[in-house]
């Protein structure tokens, strides 16, 4: 039942393999472990995509955990150097609701207009690089990390991080890997005030009221 997600003379990979399983989901019940098996190495970004894209958009609560979960499962194993994914059986057994992808098509289209702006293959030698691989997985597993966290209005901040690396391991856009390295560790700078401002604000309460 292998289905090829993938033209070659596609201007850009991740659009197409996005709208295309995002439709077969949207028909029939898909799970994590279909898309992995359909999509061999592809599939780490790929499902990262997929798992992530809802914190840009106001999705139902409760998706954070799982989602978060498996995206951390698939960015530690690209952290270990692995190149093909593998998923607990109950994360893979997941099945994606018909809603999800319908609410997601809908909104993918602005979010790929975008990225077709800034992505395509650049400095290839970096972004084909084994150890960049492995960078990538930890990247991806901290901001990962970053969206679990309980911070209320902070999701799209590491989504947005995710994406963009995700997407530039797909098309091999060396630029773009590093344009996300210091979005990551921007994002990273920004989490590190919030915890701040945190432990500082139990302190602070009194002398405002005062």
């Amino acid at each position: 039942m292998a289905t090829n997600f993938h033209s070659h003379n596609s201007p850009l990979r991740f659009s197409q393999d996005i709208k295309l399983l995002l439709q077969r989901v949207s028909e029939q019940p898909l799970t994590l472990g279909d898309i992995l098996s359909e999509t061999s190495e592809r599939g780490f970004s790929l499902v990262m995509v997929l798992l992530v894209l809802p914190f840009l958009f106001p999705m139902p609560p409760g998706l954070t955990g799982p989602f978060g979960g498996a995206c951390l499962v698939l960015s530690l194993q690209m952290l270990l150097g692995r190149r093909s994914p593998w998923l607990p059986k109950r994360i893979a057994n997941y099945q994606f609701p018909r809603t999800f992808a319908q609410v997601i098509l809908q909104n993918l289209r602005s979010v790929t207009r975008i990225i077709e702006k800034i992505a395509r293959p650049r400095m290839t030698r970096i972004a084909e690089n084994p150890y960049v691989w492995q960078f990538n997985g930890l990247c991806i597993s901290w901001l990962t990390l970053l969206l679990i966290l309980p911070i209320p209005l902070t999701n799209p901040i590491p989504t947005i991080g995710i994406l963009l690396l995700s997407v530039a391991t797909i098309e091999s856009d060396g630029l773009l890997m590093c344009i996300s390295y210091i979005f990551t560790a921007m994002t990273t700078a920004l989490f590190g005030f919030i915890f701040y401002a945190l432990l500082l604000a139990p302190s602070l309460l009194p002398g405002i009221f005062h």
